[in-house]
């Protein structure tokens, strides 16, 4: 009987208690004695690249919302999940980290894979231990060990994040597991539900604004029925899950316009990227405009400080206690912003017209995930601000996931092909560059269903929007930020054994987003300038249309 098998078996099958369904391994000798009692109870899925197992984590546990287990051997491996870490921390993905160690008498004497690993993800954790070498004599911590790991991941008071294990083993590293030590903790400790905020500080009144981001919990028909009780537009991001017909989905474009501004503004969940939605409501408030946050977690997420009232609360709740005494703008007010949002939509639909361009992809492959009852994965940078800006509002919109904790690039085939492990047909939209950025997560592709939507435009479309694209010299731009890919994604895809459609016209991408995963459509679409031109005249149009 070996009692690092038994360890390693215990805290499996307590994670197996309490609803822990897949973990992730990477190959490693140190990992032994945990990769296997793993593979011996949950469904795992095993990764090369530590690094892309790290996303791929991620991807599968938000898509579930159940914690995922990570393995990996010890020294960089374990370094290189940290990026994965950072995005777990900040974007609330619960996560159960464990990397293997050496024991005591390996460190400080240069023995190979051996670094410092305590506290290796410094303040990017919800809650990190070192339980030491397994010892039989403590056998009785090692179920309250694995059911803490799981609490601190699902209910940390910062909402559901990572948590790390740093697990060491000593040689022999195989063995069998003896009688596991009995449960003693029959349900997880979880801290009381948010209380639902008692009173408002002031009753909602007049002219008001609904602004969705994500934020658990919140449901499109409760967002609706707020919005109808109230009068108040709603605004929702595609990742709220609630951009359903009667919010405002043209926000982006429609702020833009010379529109008046709200007397109150509620925000729920996390913040939309569009610049100038933001300054709509950082203008609001220095006219006087009451800014009140919602959060479940009581995070302050307020960036351009400007929220004046935190609700630590559920948004169910803090519906219900804002519904006793609010008194409702006039009719006129909801009736304007959804007029608004039609001509919006004509003018946004009249200049797309049947060109391909990056935010027709973005709608297309929005509305194709819809009528699938697919999910949409979506990468940072420009992808996502066209799935913001530019998605219509629809009946039942797809569960839309991006890695939103820091709004990187990286790691994103690999959280599009974690999203797919978890059964959900899934649809990746995003540009080359992030395509190359992770392309080792294609390596032993299996038949998860994920179709790659690449819209290739030669380079990095973002940088073209923003001031170093007029500030600098064309050579020293692309060098520097455009960065035009001199590799060949389809190429790249193919290599992988992942089949390849290239597209030039809407009827192509329309009929290559009907065919079955794993699959890459690599979209062409014109350059970066033309497409800032492209959205300067959608944004132009939608002033006229609503002058």
């Amino acid at each position: 009987m070996s009692v690092q098998a038994t360890f390693a078996a215990t805290l499996v099958d307590e994670w197996a208690h309490h609803g822990v369904t897949d973990a992730v391994i990477c190959p490693g000798s140190r990992s032994t004695p945990l990769a296997l009692a793993l593979a011996d109870r949950l469904q795992v899925h095993v990764r090369l690249d530590e690094r892309s197992a790290g996303f791929y984590a991620v991807g599968l546990a938000g898509a579930t919302g159940r914690p995922v287990v990570i393995c990996t051997t010890s020294g960089t491996a374990a370094a290189e999940l940290h990026a994965a870490v950072v995005e777990s921390h900040y974007g609330c993905v619960p996560l159960i980290v464990c990397t293997a160690d050496r024991p005591p008498e390996l460190h400080g004497v240069g023995a190979s894979q051996t670094i410092d690993q305590s506290g290796l993800f410094t303040t990017s954790t919800r809650w990190a231990n070192e339980p030491g070498v397994p010892e039989a004599s403590q056998s009785e911590t090692w179920r309250p060990l694995a059911a803490r790991s799981v609490a601190e991941a699902l209910y940390g008071s910062q909402g559901p994040g990572p948590v790390h294990l740093n697990l060491a083993f000593r040689e022999p590293l195989i063995g069998e597991p003896g009688p596991l030590p009995g449960h003693t903790e029959p349900a997880l400790a979880r801290p009381a539900p948010a209380a639902p905020t008692p009173h408002l500080w002031a009753p909602l009144s007049g002219r008001g604004l609904l602004i969705a981001g994500a934020c658990p919990g919140l449901e499109p028909l409760h967002l609706m029925d707020f919005a109808d009780q109230l009068g108040w537009p709603a605004m929702a991001d595609p990742l709220s899950g609630c951009r359903v017909p009667g919010t405002i989905a043209a926000a982006d474009a429609l702020v833009r316009t010379n529109i008046e501004r709200p007397d109150t503004i509620v925000l729920f969940g996390t913040p939309w990227l569009s610049k100038a939605l933001s300054e709509y409501v950082v203008t609001a408030s220095g006219e006087g405009a009451r800014i009140l946050r919602v959060d479940p977690w009581g995070r302050r997420i307020d960036p351009t400080g400007v929220v004046n009232e935190l609700h630590h609360a559920p948004s169910s709740a803090f519906m219900r206690g804002a519904l006793e005494h609010a008194q409702p703008a006039p009719a006129q007010w909801l009736t304007t912003w959804r007029d608004r949002e039609d001509a919006a939509q004509k003018a946004i639909d009249s200049v797309l017209g049947d060109q391909l361009t990056e935010p027709q992809v973005a709608r297309r492959v929005w509305l194709r995930a819809g009528a699938a009852g697919a999910a949409v994965f979506v990468s940072a940078s420009m992808p996502m601000r066209d799935l913001e800006w530019f998605a219509p509002t629809l009946a039942e919109p797809p569960k839309t996931m991006a890695n939103r904790g820091v709004n990187g690039i990286d790691g994103v085939v690999s959280s599009a092909l974690g999203v797919a492990a978890s059964g959900r047909r899934t649809f990746a939209l995003l540009g080359d560059l992030a395509f190359l950025h992770d392309v080792s997560g294609l390596v032993n592709l299996r038949d998860d269903p994920c179709t790659f939507v690449v819209v290739d435009n030669g380079g990095g479309g973002i940088f073209s929007f923003l001031p170093q694209a007029d500030a600098l010299a064309s050579e020293q731009f692309e060098m520097l930020f455009g960065t035009p890919p001199t590799t060949d994604v389809s190429r790249v895809a193919d290599g992988f054994g992942l089949p390849v459609t290239d597209v030039a016209t809407v009827a192509e991408l329309n009929g290559a987003l009907l065919q079955d995963p794993p699959a890459m459509v690599r979209v062409r679409v014109p350059g970066r300038a033309e497409n800032v031109t492209l959205h300067n005249a959608l944004n132009q149009a939608v002033r006229l249309a609503i002058a």
